[in-house]
């Protein structure tokens, strides 16, 4: 689950190609994310292949990029959801969060429905190598979510 934030790729085909004596100016700024609950939007999603680990085996693999709005900007973080029964309970958390599951109830994953839906996510850091990223930790079930309950982004610096 790594984070990539604003500005990035993000596997789509934008932008052009860049020649090697062309000017570039654009540039990235990581933000790490306060702990805490954030509303998201799902961008896109990139189907791809886990190679196994002493703890899994291969499988397929997806990975989404989630979208939350920080204080004017766009943060992305990219998290890996792998299509394997060992961790069936975290795509249902997943699906669930995005709306298209119900408790209890089986779902056929419909991946062209992922970019655009919208929930609600736990928020943390994990550090690798030395460094800090953004992780989502847990994804809020929609369907238990009031209606009526508004979900504003946490900003420690708001009061």
């Amino acid at each position: 689950m790594d984070a990539y934030n604003n500005g990035m790729n993000n596997g789509m085909m934008e932008g052009h190609e860049l020649g090697w004596d062309d000017t570039i100016q654009e540039e990235s700024e990581f933000i790490i994310l306060p702990a805490g609950d954030y509303d998201f939007t799902v961008k896109s999603y990139e189907r791809g292949r886990f190679n196994g680990s002493e703890k899994m085996s291969a499988c397929n693999q997806a990975i989404v990029s989630i979208a939350i709005n920080y204080n004017g900007k766009e943060v992305i973080i990219k998290h890996r959801l792998l299509l394997h029964t060992k961790v069936e309970r975290i795509l249902s958390e997943f699906f669930r969060g995005i709306g298209q599951k119900r408790k209890d109830e089986p779902l056929k994953m419909n991946w062209p429905m992922v970019p655009g839906s919208t929930g609600r996510c736990k928020i943390g850091t994990r550090t690798y190598n030395g460094n800090e990223y953004n992780e989502i930790k847990k994804f809020y079930p929609k369907d238990e979510m009031p209606v009526t309950q508004a979900t504003p982004n946490y900003n420690p610096g708001q009061f």
